[in-house]
């Protein structure tokens, strides 16, 4: 299948592949060749891209995902490969999100917001080191 993943910074991903994984925001969605179309939204978690016995993974922090036929078009806010990943800048992003949701246990600031940025430094962070 052809498959795209492209942010509003450009194409994170082009290219053929057996097989597509993602978390939307209702669970996980495997897309093999032949897929029924479909457009939903996508949950922040990683991209799993199979092609033979090689899956390559990538961060992503929501979106869209289009399946036609024998092509796959993610949208998203936001697609990191590992190697793009600075993991040093995710791990303070991390621990600026688990101070957040500390402080806003105490004095009732943002906790969505602060949960979010959890999740995404610790998918990014999970993607690099996979």
């Amino acid at each position: 299948m052809q498959t795209n993943v492209v942010t509003p910074d450009g194409s994170v991903f082009d290219g053929q592949v057996n097989m597509v994984s993602v978390k939307t925001i209702n669970g996980e969605l495997g897309i093999l060749p032949n897929h029924l179309p479909l457009v939903t939204p996508l949950a922040i978690g990683a991209i799993r891209l199979k092609k033979d016995k090689d899956v390559r993974l990538i961060a992503l922090s929501g979106g869209f995902i289009e399946v036609r036929q024998d092509e796959v078009n993610i949208l998203a806010e936001s697609a990191e490969l590992p190697s793009d990943i600075d993991i040093t800048r995710a791990r303070a992003a991390k621990e600026r999100a688990e101070r957040r949701l500390e402080e806003a246990k105490r004095d009732n600031i943002d906790f969505r917001r602060a949960e979010l940025a959890l999740k995404r430094a610790l998918n990014r962070l999970d993607v690099a080191q996979n």
